[in-house]
């Protein structure tokens, strides 16, 4: 887990814990700083992990929210 680091449980959007009071993402309020496993997507319309995550913008992932 990465130091200062909170993650969506909605979309699973890592972000720094100092502009966490929802997520920059999806506007969930549901923040969590246990998770695990990390995931850089850039391209999440030629990603298949991006597929699967049911990601569609590009930036930081956790794997495993919970």
């Amino acid at each position: 887990m990465m130091a200062d680091r909170l993650v969506c449980r909605e979309c699973h959007r890592v972000q720094d814990s100092e502009e966490a009071e929802t997520c920059i993402s999806c506007g969930s309020s549901s923040l969590t700083e246990d998770w695990a496993g990390y995931v850089v997507i850039g391209h999440p319309d030629r990603s298949r992990i991006a597929e699967e995550m049911g990601v569609t913008e590009p930036g930081q992932y956790a794997l495993k929210v919970r």
